[in-house]
């Protein structure tokens, strides 16, 4: 399944007539942790983003410590598309991190394969509601570790997976949310947890 994602060119390319198969996946995570990034860099076609530029409403209510340089915010979500294959495409939608947009997540983990944590290091905590819902909605997941320039402590990712309490059994991953290889890493890194999943399950039927 990962070679599939490996092997698709770098250029944006309109989606296949012979495609039949998509695949919902959200991405989620606290404010500012770099979602629209990820969607964005890694779509194949010029995605949808629903982002505002922030204002003085804001101030008070959405917590920017530590992304003080961010100027837009995701309102809804954003929407990008990756294909695995010929026939088989990914969704990306990209959930929005403050907490009084919170509400829309549930609507968006509808028919979901699958999803990815985006967690920024400086701001660990925001990680806990996503990793929250995910779980009670049962929802298979891997966490990506995207690495800023400015983060000086570079915990390691057992340190992280502590931090956070996770099993072992969830897999981990560092990226650059800017940079289109690493974040079809991510994704790799997804759909091999989804199709090893798929594999016990039917094993165990």
């Amino acid at each position: 399944m990962g070679s599939a994602i490996s092997e698709l060119p770098s250029s944006r390319a309109p989606l296949a007539d012979a495609a039949e198969t998509g695949l919902k996946i959200v991405v989620v995570g606290g404010f500012g942790v770099g979602k629209t990034t990820l969607v964005r860099s890694v779509s194949e076609i010029r995605p949808l983003n629903t982002e505002e530029v922030m204002t003085q409403a804001g101030v008070g209510v959405d917590e920017i410590s530590g992304v003080r340089a961010k100027t837009t915010t995701t309102v809804a979500f954003d929407f990008g598309r990756i294909s695995l294959n010929d026939r088989m495409v990914l969704y990306l939608f990209g959930a929005p991190g403050q907490e009084r947009f919170w509400f829309l997540w549930d609507r968006l983990f509808s028919g979901t394969l699958g999803a990815v944590v985006l967690v920024d290091t400086r701001r660990m905590n925001d990680s806990w509601y996503a990793i929250d819902r995910l779980e009670q909605h049962r929802t298979p997941f891997v966490v990506a570790v995207n690495r800023f320039d400015d983060d000086a402590s570079r915990y390691s990712l057992d340190e992280i997976r502590q931090a956070l309490t996770l099993p072992e059994h969830v897999p981990m991953i560092e990226c650059d949310a800017r940079v289109r290889a690493s974040g079809k890493d991510v994704l790799i890194t997804l759909v091999d947890h989804l199709y090893q999943m798929a594999a016990v399950k039917e094993s165990a039927s």
